[in-house]
């Protein structure tokens, strides 16, 4: 539950950078195709290298925005559609595989949306000097170059603000492999009688590591606790089982008795 909930967050955080890299994408566009800067020739004599080398500065930096939004959509689409399918599909520990690829492929996506939102910002400084007269200009190329450090400023306080240390994150090896995890302990059920009789009545698990004492001590408790008939009855029970699931595996006939706490 807990990893479902994890890579319910990062796809929802993904969907949300490629819609917003859908809106830049569709601004760019159309900052490309309808923007028709005046001629060279308006520029007076001596000028038009100058504009020309604005207008070359401009395209490039449009159409950079354009396409590395279009990778954000593509990028993000990809993982949604695969990395669910993954998730819900896949085999056993397929949550996991996809919860941690989308937590790693979300570097490469916000550092290209990044990308594409700098170059469509950096494109409005030059379109204002292609439309503009000199005055409005210097004051919109002004107020762009403040609003980008900003957005600069904004980020690195967020980004400070949530920080973490990746080796505190959540670790799933003390509910997996803790005491509290359920297992299945394979017990022959020789060795339970034979121990129960050498031990008068009482049986004691092998020792195995400090994390396990707790789910030993439950264990051997349920086996002293019941009768040799109820045992054999358990063990007969597991073994028809595995039979079943082997498909008639000459190995199952040997199937040991197993408790489970």
């Amino acid at each position: 539950a807990l990893k479902e909930k994890e890579f319910n967050l990062h796809h929802s955080n993904l969907m949300t950078v490629g819609t917003q890299a859908a809106v830049l994408a569709g601004l760019d566009i159309t900052m490309f195709i309808e923007f028709q800067p005046p001629p060279n020739s308006d520029w007076g004599v001596g000028l038009e290298t100058i504009a020309r080398g604005i207008k070359f500065i401009y395209y490039i930096t449009i159409v950079a925005a354009f396409c590395a939004n279009m990778m954000v959509v593509s990028h993000t689409t990809a993982l949604s559609v695969l990395g669910a399918g993954m998730a819900l599909r896949g085999p056993d520990g397929s949550m996991m595989t996809a919860t941690d690829g989308l937590y790693d492929e979300r570097h490469s996506v916000f550092y290209v949306f990044g990308v594409g939102l700098v170059c469509t910002v950096g494109s409005v400084v030059l379109c204002v000097w292609l439309i503009l007269s000199w005055e409005a200009a210097l004051v919109c190329m002004g107020v762009t170059i403040l609003t980008c450090r900003r957005i600069y400023n904004n980020y690195t306080r967020v980004a400070d603000r949530f920080d973490f240390d990746e080796n505190e994150t959540v670790d799933f090896t003390d509910i997996f492999e803790g005491p509290a995890a359920i297992r299945t302990v394979n017990v022959p059920f020789r060795d339970i009688l034979r121990q129960k009789k050498s031990a008068g009545g009482t049986y004691e698990l092998p020792k195995r590591n400090n994390t396990t004492q707790g789910l030993d001590a439950k264990i051997t408790n349920r086996i002293s606790s019941d009768s040799d008939d109820e045992i054999q009855e358990r063990c007969n029970v597991r073994g028809r089982r595995r039979r079943s699931g082997m498909n008639g595996s000459p190995t199952a006939s040997r199937s040991v008795g197993l408790v489970t706490v």
